[in-house]
């Protein structure tokens, strides 16, 4: 389910528009090549009806996620914060059924001429339980400009892992962002980003909102 083929040549045809004059180096194709791979991947998840979690209905109509073009100034390198003494807090969701987080730490960086920070999240239900497959997953939830506005109003989420982050810098790809259950049906509940993780530009990577755009 991990290993789809796609096109190298429509990947770097969908990134054009979004790249300056300059040639793309080696290291930058392979940069692009991996995050349409992840898209492709995740695209093909929600086409799949063994894997998709849209219903018979939706998926007649379905014929792939629709992404922003993939943009290499949307992969940021962060400075990584970690939170001490934190303690689990209830975090908002759709439902209005709260869950359970623990703040992790704090991302720091640079992006369209401002620098922001924003907090990441644990499930204390993956640490908890022992060699929990996701024991490893970091949750950062966002909003920004385009909340409402071409991508999902609720939010995105963007995953790391905590062996992603050495020496305290981690790199947080936003070509990576993906939508919550809850932008495509219902029956969900999905963590709500807080405020303070909102965004101030638009990032206009990631997926697009679901049918809304």
């Amino acid at each position: 389910m991990k290993i789809y083929i796609f096109l190298v040549v429509f990947a770097f045809a969908k990134i054009a528009i979004c790249q300056t004059d300059t040639a793309l180096t080696d290291h930058h194709k392979l940069l692009i090549e991996h995050a349409q791979k992840h898209q492709d991947s995740l695209s093909e998840v929600y086409k799949n009806p063994e894997t998709s979690i849209l219903s018979k209905k939706q998926l007649k109509k379905f014929h792939g996620l629709e992404f922003y073009p993939i943009d290499l100034k949307f992969r940021v390198s962060a400075t990584f914060t970690r939170t001490p003494n934190s303690t689990p807090f209830p975090m908002a969701t759709s439902t209005g059924i709260p869950r359970t987080y623990v703040k992790y730490g704090e991302v720091t960086f640079d992006l369209l001429g401002k620098t922001h920070t924003l907090s990441i999240y644990q499930n204390p239900t993956f640490t908890a339980t022992p060699n929990h497959k996701y024991a490893d997953h970091l949750m950062l939830g966002f909003t920004d400009y385009t909340s409402g506005d071409g991508s999902y109003g609720g939010g995105r989420y963007v995953d790391i892992g905590i062996s992603d982050i050495r020496d305290n810098q981690l790199i947080i790809d936003f070509n990576k962002a993906y939508n919550p259950y809850c932008a495509y049906t219902e029956g969900y509940s999905c963590a709500i980003p807080p405020d303070d993780n909102d965004v101030t530009i638009r990032i206009e990577a990631g997926v697009k909102d679901y049918g809304k755009h």
